[in-house]
């Protein structure tokens, strides 16, 4: 098999691609690492970001598909919620049609650190684009988006699929 030819599921490349391994990595480490600097003033961790995060792009998400998303145990979502609950970042309020539900909202504080670190990454986003035209950047998207696993999405990751079929491409 070719580098070009397709790689059927399951079956190991020619060669492994220790370079974009790693280039994950440290982009990886990079992009949390900065908003982590920040987090860290508040007491806060990457979960607390993670949960913000969605939490905030994603009103009256509740609690059940918030743990889908991130793939965390239930204790572990429990104590940095009621962290982010106890300190005003995020307010849960009971569904409409289900009262058990506990559905999520992001508070004016909670946007407002959601923002600063949004603007954080975003900064790091830019500057990485820097220099590519729109096929650049569509090149991008497209690989970000093959090494997400499409077979099981949960709700948020349908939403966001769905949107990026209907985005005009940068």
């Amino acid at each position: 098999m070719t580098s070009a030819d397709p790689q059927r599921p399951g079956e190991r490349p020619a060669e492994t691609r220790w370079d974009i391994i790693e280039l994950l990595f440290f982009a990886y480490r990079d992009f949390v690492g900065d908003p982590d600097h920040v987090l860290e003033e508040f007491g806060f961790g990457r979960a607390h970001h993670r949960v913000m995060h969605f939490v905030y792009r994603y009103p009256g998400l509740n609690v059940a598909d918030l743990l889908e998303v991130l793939r965390i145990t239930k204790q572990s979502l429990g104590r940095v919620l009621k962290q982010l609950l106890d300190e005003g970042y995020i307010v849960q309020k009971a569904g409409d049609a289900d009262r058990r539900q506990r559905l999520l909202f992001a508070t004016a504080k909670g946007e407002a650190l959601v923002g600063k670190l949004a603007g954080l990454q975003t900064d790091r986003i830019v500057r990485a684009l820097q220099g590519l035209d729109a096929s650049g950047v569509e090149a991008v998207r497209k690989f970000l988006l093959g090494m997400i696993d499409h077979d099981d999405p949960d709700k948020v990751l349908e939403a966001i699929l769905r949107a990026d079929g209907k985005m005009v491409k940068a």
